[in-house]
């Protein structure tokens, strides 16, 4: 059974940084591509940045250049660095398989970006 477990979320300032973890358990975690996904109040969750199974990093336009995504397959963890974070980067932020396990969401972390 597939869990994903994410933390790191909270409040901040915009202009603030964040770090976020996501630790899976019950998947070859090295043989799977990961991303990190978001969803903010009334709208769809959306991907904000993925890395292959290479180390190869994607991103949203809205995140280029301020967050950054690494993994760690020996401890099977992928992180999501966020740099001058927005308000509108305010959003319920999960990870997951890319592409995405439906069964496998998590509860998500929160992250709150006041202005």
């Amino acid at each position: 059974q597939v869990q994903l477990v994410e933390s790191g979320g909270g409040l901040v300032q915009a202009g603030g940084s964040l770090r976020l973890s996501c630790a899976a358990s019950g998947i070859l975690f090295s043989f799977n591509a990961m991303a990190w996904y978001r969803q903010a109040p009334g709208k769809q969750r959306e991907l904000v940045a993925g890395i292959s199974t290479g180390g190869t990093t994607t991103y949203a336009d809205s995140v280029k250049g301020r967050f950054a995504i690494f993994r760690d397959n020996a401890k099977k963890q992928v992180f999501l660095q966020m740099n001058t974070l927005k308000p509108e980067d305010t959003a319920v932020y999960y990870c997951n398989t890319d592409p995405a396990r439906s069964a496998s969401w998590g509860q998500g972390t929160q992250v709150t970006v006041s202005s």
